[in-house]
């Protein structure tokens, strides 16, 4: 007989059953708020996962892993006997409002939790040890701004300085943020997936040889004497403003000191947010790019989200879905300063007709609102209708508009984009909004770099512009592809004509649920319809940014999913 190894045996399972009294009364602590309670009960799917196996380390509970392991499990296995009769609509709500729930109640002292794990009990929670890489990994992203770490509580320092209340109404993480966390996850439960990614809208052909020898040959200038700049004007090269001029609106009356280059739209969009501050009220598209309500939140335009509707107070909802043309009725929309609209729709992938834009710009002069104007996609218009808000008669009176040379140039790692802000744009008290924009401009921005703006000037080159204008004709060749195998399935399929991007319904369906189903069984990436606002319920967003070879897979892997 072995008795050194017995002796090891009988010591691991005392550990055992001490480590069960332990966890015990650090789950009656855990659990003693009725509104812990709660959203125990609305979670079961949440719960079944196991996904909450480092709460304890974010917590501030405990440090020791192994232990933060088991007590998380048990926290699992609680939520998972209180929410037997009802499931959760998906995991990520689900896993904000425990969080919600969990920090709405004192959290245990270090005394109290230290007591609490050398106290009695018999809980034997079945742990999942193979996963705590992933756990670190997703609560730390989806969760980065929680109130982990509390000095009086858990004996850490703090600082006095309170965080920005805005900052707490945003939902658990940004859209794309879960998106490459589902993948991260899929991925590590099927490691020799051949995924196929008709997600996240990132170009994914390569620049044209003539943008990238001229930003190449810029490069290699700033080595030499002659060649060498610094810094530029905040507003942008003047070449290229009016080479943006020329090219883009022609005939419409924009002056190139009308427009700024900048390091994306997406930037922009948060420049724009500062310059109009918290006191404006602010209406968009249903469904509609997630950058502007989080912009909205983040300034304090917002306010409260409500969760039975998941729209926020402050905010009207401009419903743009099948039904309605994906245009607003604008006869019962009520008045708002500020107008988000986007054209070609991301991610509807509808672009607005003149007559509609027409519509759009008579009630925002009825109304004396300013319409911020979304053209990122306008290259991809095909069939004749406005790639821009200028080109309806007297939108230079109450329009801003927002571009960008990522989606028709494939400058997403590049960051080159522009905006139009009208010198005839006046303030309620007649101040031109362009002198403000200016002032942001110059107080928050040093200007693109300069090689991206020679690279710009390129793309705006004769040459140039038929080479990127070859690459937006492959990407809408392969929405064609998309949208012939999505229909030939009996699925009602928008989009995809004016725009990269296809809408997919699936009525009476969850979002968040055809995104798992599809990722699932034909490991494809693809984007619930919901992440862009609850018009987005029921569809998918699939991406036409892709390889051609994996396009026509994707194709295939589709109508076997739905035949």
């Amino acid at each position: 007989m072995n008795i050194s190894s017995d002796n090891s045996k009988q010591k691991e399972s005392d550990n055992d059953i001490s480590m069960e009294k332990k966890v015990q009364d650090c789950l009656a602590l855990v659990s003693s708020s009725r509104e812990v309670q709660r959203v125990l009960k609305a979670n079961q799917n949440n719960f079944r996962r196991k996904r909450t196996s480092v709460l304890p380390l974010e917590f501030g509970l405990i440090e020791d892993v192994r232990w933060a392991k088991v007590l998380g499990a048990g926290i699992g296995r609680l939520g998972w006997e209180l929410s037997r009769s009802k499931g959760c609509g998906g995991w990520d709500e689900g896993h904000e409002r425990i969080y919600k729930g969990l920090y709405s109640h004192p959290r245990p002292t270090e005394e109290e939790v230290r007591a609490a794990l050398f106290g009695t009990g018999a809980l034997k929670p079945q742990v999942s040890f193979s996963l705590l890489p992933y756990y670190l990994y997703s609560t730390a992203e989806l969760f980065h701004g929680s109130k982990i770490n509390d000095d009086k509580r858990i004996g850490r320092h703090c600082t006095q300085v309170p965080r920005n209340v805005n900052m707490e109404n945003l939902p658990s993480g940004y859209l794309f943020s879960k998106i490459i966390r589902a993948e991260y996850e899929h991925m590590q439960k099927k490691p020799h997936a051949r995924l196929i990614k008709l997600g996240m809208g990132d170009t994914t052909q390569p620049i044209p040889e003539i943008i990238t020898s001229t930003m190449a040959e810029h490069a290699y200038g700033l080595s030499t004497l002659q060649g060498y700049k610094g810094y530029g004007a905040e507003q942008g090269n003047m070449e290229l403003r009016m080479a943006i001029a020329e090219r883009f609106y022609k005939d419409m009356g924009v002056k190139g000191q009308e427009i700024f280059v900048s390091d994306g739209a997406q930037c922009d969009i948060s420049r724009l947010q500062m310059l109009l501050g918290s006191n404006v009220k602010v209406a968009l598209q249903d469904p509609s790019f997630p950058g502007y309500i989080d912009s909205s939140v983040i300034i304090g335009q917002a306010g409260k989200i409500e969760e039975k509707t998941g729209k926020y107070s402050n905010l009207v909802y401009m419903k743009c879905g099948s039904e309605n043309d994906f245009f607003p009725d604008l006869m019962t929309t009520p008045r708002t300063d500020i107008i988000f609209f986007c054209s070609p729709n991301n991610p509807t992938g509808n672009a607005a007709s003149r007559q509609q834009l027409e519509k759009l710009v008579d009630f925002a002069k009825t109304n004396g609102s300013i319409i911020v104007y979304d053209s990122a996609y306008a290259a991809y218009i095909t069939d004749g209708k406005p790639r821009s808000i200028f080109e309806i008669p007297g939108a230079k009176k109450v329009a801003i508009e927002i571009s960008s040379f990522s989606k028709f140039a494939g400058f997403t790692g590049i960051r080159l984009g522009w905006t139009v802000v009208p010198e005839e744009l006046l303030y309620s008290n007649g101040f031109p909004v362009i002198k403000d924009f200016n002032h942001i401009v110059c107080t928050c921005f040093n200007g693109a770099s300069n090689i991206s703006q020679a690279g710009g000037l390129a793309c705006l080159s004769e040459d140039g512009y038929k080479a990127v204008n070859n690459v937006v004709d492959y990407y809408m060749e392969n929405a064609k592809i998309l949208v012939e195998a999505f229909a030939s399935l009996g699925l009602k399929v928008y989009g995809g004509k004016d725009a990269p991007y296809i809408w997919v319904h699936f009525p009476g369906s969850s979002s968040w649920a055809v995104f798992s189903e599809i990722l699932e069984k034909t490991d494809i990436m693809t984007v619930p319809g919901r992440g862009f606002g609850p018009g987005g319920e029921g569809y998918i967003r699939v991406c036409a940014f892709g390889h051609r070879e994996t396009v026509l897979e994707a194709s295939m892997r589709l109508k076997k999913l739905f035949t």
